[in-house]
């Protein structure tokens, strides 16, 4: 296919879905669903390095078929490229080698058969091993998975309150009227609640280190406290040991003597004992 030739060919894809009344049905709690699970399964996936191509309201063409725009779709072992670095226009399966893995649609005020009923019966005819239908205003969810290439699908039972995707190795459930997936027990979080959560960790992180701080500082306090006072009393024990020496050789300790003593450090202490023992008077 030529450049003008692809050119036309995406002019004819995206006119195909320039419908007022298709616009109609959307709105902005379904475009927050879609938005939604691709922001928390593009930064689960990135996070585990897994190799999977997630995109939401991206043209499918399927060669002799209708062109069809999911709410998202999962193409396994295709690398996710950085949003400003996907230059897709389109799915386009001839070019691809391969159709999507996973299709999921948001019901909010739309065509109920066609995502139901008509896309349960197209999609499982075109091999996407799994398709999803969030039906936003009932608050249900419905999976559906191909037993074996060729059947129709065969819908999901839920456990728990979950579906299981096969696909993307992950859960899926409706909690407090928003979809979520999980991995295991742990619920996926979006970008906003995952620098939220970081940012609580960060805020704990620095009121910890500055508690550990204030202890040691507090500690270092302790201690220096701790050095005076036996600092204070070794000087009181040397003192006393001089006065006793003084009284032990009969010497008269007159106030000025005294107050010499209490006056003195102790160096000066350790001099005045040494000249007592030596000369036996008083210096």
């Amino acid at each position: 296919m030529s450049a003008i030739e692809r050119e036309r060919f995406f002019a004819d894809v995206f006119a195909a879905f320039d419908v007022p009344a298709e616009a109609m049905t959307e709105g902005r709690p379904h475009r927050r669903a879609k938005s939604a699970a691709l922001d928390a399964l593009t930064l689960h996936f990135r996070s585990i390095g897994r190799t999977i191509y997630v995109a939401d309201e991206l043209a499918v063409v399927y060669p002799g078929e209708p062109v069809f725009s999911p709410g998202l779709l999962a193409v396994l072992d295709v690398p996710q490229p950085d949003p400003d670095e996907d230059e897709r226009m389109a799915w386009v399966v001839a070019d691809e080698g391969k159709g999507p893995d996973l299709l999921l649609e948001v019901l909010h005020q739309g065509n109920r058969d066609k995502d139901l009923v008509n896309n349960v019966r197209d999609y499982a005819r075109l091999g996407v091993r799994e398709y999803f239908v969030y039906d936003r205003l009932r608050f249900r969810l419905h999976g559906y998975r191909l037993a074996r290439p060729g059947a129709g699908y065969q819908e999901l039972s839920s456990r728990l309150g979950r579906l299981t995707s096969e696909v993307l190795g992950l859960d899926l459930a409706l909690v407090g009227r928003r979809l979520r997936f999980f991995s295991g027990m742990a619920e996926l979080p979006n970008s906003e609640e995952f620098i939220e959560r970081l940012s609580k960790m960060m805020e704990g992180g620095i009121e910890a280190r500055a508690q550990q701080a204030e202890a040691q500082a507090q500690q270092a306090e302790a201690q220096a406290q701790q050095a005076e006072a036996q600092a204070q009393q070794a000087e009181a024990q040397a003192r006393d040991a001089v006065l006793d020496l003084a009284e032990a050789y009969g010497l008269e300790i007159t106030p000025e003597r005294r107050q010499q003593v209490q006056q003195a450090s102790l160096p000066d202490l350790a001099a005045l004992r040494a000249a007592l023992k030596a000369g036996r008077s008083w210096p």
